[in-house]
């Protein structure tokens, strides 16, 4: 078994600032068909009851029953296909970066979307997935992880999850982003089969809505840290001079983009001039939490409302 491959600086800083990591065709082929497999996929026109189908693979799928705190490394058999997902290298260590080296399970669930001939045979509406946030009963500073899994190619018809970059700290009352539709700087997930897309459990995301004439997957498991979530990712890139304020505004020329600092504080486009400067403060925040330092600021934000004399 190979070494997992953990995140770099960049990447973590990417993920505090924006609430996810994409990992592209990290999945084999052939381990994505053993997947299908396992979960019993049937073509299309094999499937004429959509709910019966659903149950039949709830109930016979390869998908196990698992408790939720169960430790992750206990959660699938080995030798299966999802034990071997989630050991591959760059998954295990993303995990490990982001959660430690011993998660624990707290609910997995296989999202399926249905084209639109399934519903009008039905007879019931064929909507998109609002937008929500997952148990934002819980606003600590530590944070679970999401992994959603595409085993096919996801086209733009197929109504990939939508989700808004940069929206996870801003701590809402799950379903009440209902009334949101489109914000500006969504995405859509458009990937290749075999991919990976890691998120904060507070990125506002919905499912989108399937207008192909395909069944569209979507694996998805919540991971739970058991130790604190310092330092534990792959630092040696971490660099010498990180904790070096820089010049803001008047800078005398153009900023660094590949500058952890610049990464941090980059505003998403749904940011308002003022109120998104909150967004940075949180980032920061969360960022001396894994750090483990205290004293990290970017661009003095945090030091400006640190800086009481007692």
């Amino acid at each position: 078994m190979h070494e997992p491959l953990r995140l770099s600086s960049r990447d973590m800083a990417s993920f505090v600032a924006r609430g996810f990591l994409r990992l592209d065709e990290v999945v084999p082929e052939a381990l994505n068909q053993r997947f299908l497999n396992d979960i019993g996929h049937r073509d299309e026109q094999e499937v004429t009851d959509p709910m019966a189908y659903y149950r039949s693979v709830m109930s016979n799928s390869a998908i196990p029953v698992v408790a939720a705190g169960t430790p992750l490394h206990e959660a699938y058999p080995a030798g299966s296909a999802l034990y071997d997902i989630f050991t591959l290298p760059r998954i295990q260590g993303a995990v490990q970066s982001l959660v430690g080296r011993q998660p624990s399970f707290d609910h997995h669930f296989l999202h399926m979307t249905l084209p639109p001939h399934f519903y009008g045979e039905q007879a019931s509406h064929h909507v998109s997935q609002h937008y929500h946030q997952d148990s934002t009963i819980d606003p600590r500073t530590t944070f679970d992880i999401q992994l959603m899994y595409f085993p096919q190619a996801v086209t733009a018809d197929m109504g990939g999850t939508r989700f808004l970059p940069g929206s996870h700290l801003r701590v809402v009352s799950e379903a009440a982003i209902a009334r949101y539709q489109n914000v500006l700087g969504q995405r859509h997930v458009v990937c290749e089969a075999g991919t990976v897309l890691i998120v904060h459990m507070g990125l506002w995301h919905g499912g989108g809505l399937n207008l192909s004439d395909r069944v569209r997957y979507m694996f998805k498991i919540r991971l739970c840290p058991t130790e604190p979530q310092v330092r534990l990712w792959d630092t040696s890139d971490l660099p010498n001079d990180h904790h070096q304020q820089r010049p803001i505004f008047w800078t005398g020329g153009a900023q660094d983009p590949a500058d952890l600092h610049s990464i941090l504080t980059r505003p998403e486009p749904w940011h308002e001039d003022d109120t998104g400067r909150l967004e940075a403060i949180n980032r920061i925040r969360l960022w001396r939490r894994l750090l483990g330092d205290e004293t990290f600021d970017a661009d003095y934000w945090l030091t400006r409302i640190d800086n009481e004399l007692v």
